[in-house]
């Protein structure tokens, strides 16, 4: 007999699920969600990410770690995708996990998930305020010193935390309080609204490439990685690469790991399937098309910022905007912090729009409380409650902890949702070879396990504070899955009831 803890969701029985009335409204096409996926992958990583990584772990070099986690993506995508054609309902990786590794696999997917698009909100949050600040500061205006910043920061030469003598970030907290209340109002003017923030902020991007580029010396990119090209650890340990002086491994992998949260707008596509028009072909097109181009502009403006500014004196909480100040370039600082914010505050968009897609479908299957998460509004058409709890969470987290911390808690929980996609791939291939798949990941299995191996790679490159607080968080899954969601499990349940009347 099957352990209840690894019984398997029928696909058959998650398209069903689609039928009633508690689901959401199909209306996104392909150009909407290609522009939700450039909606969360541009933004953070050009104007905020960047600053970190070549600043404290790569130099130059972090043109190569921007390759390195880009392939890592497109293997990812590739399952991604070939997972959204064929069950294309809310949920994401959570849902795949449950038709492939069962029940406890995909709790701990969900509740990844969770933390993934929950700190990713923050950390994006937190960058926004930057850059705002950044941007009134143009016009002379500032606000009061305790509204400006968490009131403590991590520094990762010590490896420590030390007071900022602020109280909070309000401005994260106000920009939180915005999105969560249009993400309330409904999908279709989310999408629309993100759609016109991704053309300005790719407009901007253009233009810092193309006028950024005139202003390169290429002498900055030399030394092209002073912190040498490698930087993995394990639990701590340092096993390639330098050391910093908290222990942190330095290097472009370390690097590659850490800017890894700017990709994770692309598998957000695919907890928006059951909105989709057609999401077996759209979905596909939407992760897919929304990937390589992002890459490609990755790359592009890692090679301008570290070519204009020296790695060592790059700004890290507004890192674009300030290396075009320094070269004298101040009209572009004001286009520029204009753009960011645009951009930013599209990817806030989709990551708290994703959320509450998966906290529906854990819900739906009874894990967590359905009558609160499961909850669509009658005229909205949204999961307004859940969304709701994720704009306060997501709200507190910004105002009170520091990016850095942030960064790279989500990392670690992103890359170990990949590896599960990954491998769930090859388990489908193997137990459920007849499925339809409108879209097939290409060369498999050498695809889905480059990606395991490529992600595992960036998982060990993370300090071990990531790793430690992975777990703890992982032990809290386990204490509310064993203590509620095991108990209420609609699989669980309806098996039991088969058992019962055999």
């Amino acid at each position: 007999m099957e352990n209840p803890l690894f019984a398997k969701k029928p696909v058959h029985q998650l398209l069903e699920e689609m039928e009633g009335e508690n689901r959401l409204r199909r209306i996104l096409g392909p150009v909407q969600l290609s522009s939700l996926g450039i909606g969360a992958i541009i933004g953070t990583g050009i104007f905020v990410l960047t600053g970190i990584a070549a600043h404290d772990k790569t130099g130059p070099a972090l043109m190569l770690s921007f390759v390195v986690a880009g392939l890592a993506c497109i293997f990812a995508a590739l399952c991604y995708a070939e997972f959204a054609s064929m069950v294309p309902v809310a949920g994401s990786a959570y849902t795949y996990a449950y038709a492939t590794l069962g029940e406890l696999f995909a709790w701990i997917v969900g509740w990844d998930l969770i933390l993934e698009y929950a700190v990713g909100s923050a950390t994006v949050a937190h960058g926004w305020s930057h850059y705002f600040q950044d941007f009134i500061g143009i016009f002379g205006i500032t606000l009061p010193f305790a509204l400006t910043n968490a009131p403590f920061d991590f520094d990762p030469a010590t490896g420590i935390l030390s007071s900022t003598g602020k109280l909070i970030d309000f401005p994260a907290l106000v920009i939180t309080a915005i999105v969560t209340t249009i993400l309330v109002k409904g999908i279709r003017e989310s999408a629309s609204f993100n759609a016109a923030m991704v053309a300005i902020k790719l407009a901007v991007v253009l233009i810092v490439i193309a006028v950024g580029v005139m202003y390169v010396d290429s002498r900055n990119w030399h030394p092209f990685a002073p912190y040498g090209f490698s930087g993995v650890a394990f639990f701590g340990q340092t096993i390639m690469g330098q050391t910093g002086k908290g222990g942190e491994p330095l290097g472009m992998l370390a690097g590659a790991a850490t800017i890894f949260f700017a990709y994770i707008g692309f598998d957000s596509v695919s907890t928006h399937a059951e909105e989709a028009r057609n999401p077996r072909r759209d979905v596909p097109i939407g992760i897919i098309s929304s990937l390589i181009l992002c890459t490609i502009l990755y790359i592009s403006v890692s090679a301008v910022l570290t070519g204009m500014v020296p790695y060592d004196k790059i700004n890290i909480d507004a890192p674009v905007s300030n290396a075009f100040a320094q070269v004298g370039l101040t009209w572009a600082q004001f286009l520029i912090s204009l753009g960011a914010l645009t951009g930013i505050t599209s990817v806030l968009l989709v990551l708290m729009l994703s959320q509450p897609r998966v906290m529906l479908a854990m819900a739906r299957d009874r894990l967590i409380p359905q009558s609160f998460f499961g909850a669509i509004h009658d005229r909205f058409r949204t999961p307004w409650k859940s969304t709701i709890l994720t704009g306060c969470f997501v709200g507190l987290m910004a105002s009170f902890l520091p990016l850095r911390i942030l960064a790279e808690l989500v990392n670690i929980g992103t890359l170990l949702a990949f590896i599960i996609v990954c491998a769930a791939v090859l388990i489908m291939r193997r137990t459920n070879p007849e499925l339809h798949r409108p879209f097939k990941a290409p060369l498999v299995p050498f695809v889905p396990i480059a990606g395991i191996a490529i992600c595992l790679l960036l998982m060990l490159s993370l300090p071990s504070e990531n790793w430690y607080r992975l777990i703890i968080w992982l032990i809290i899954g386990f204490c509310i899955y064993f203590t509620y969601g095991k108990k209420h499990s609609a699989l669980r349940h309806a098996n039991g009831q088969r058992v019962g009347t055999v």
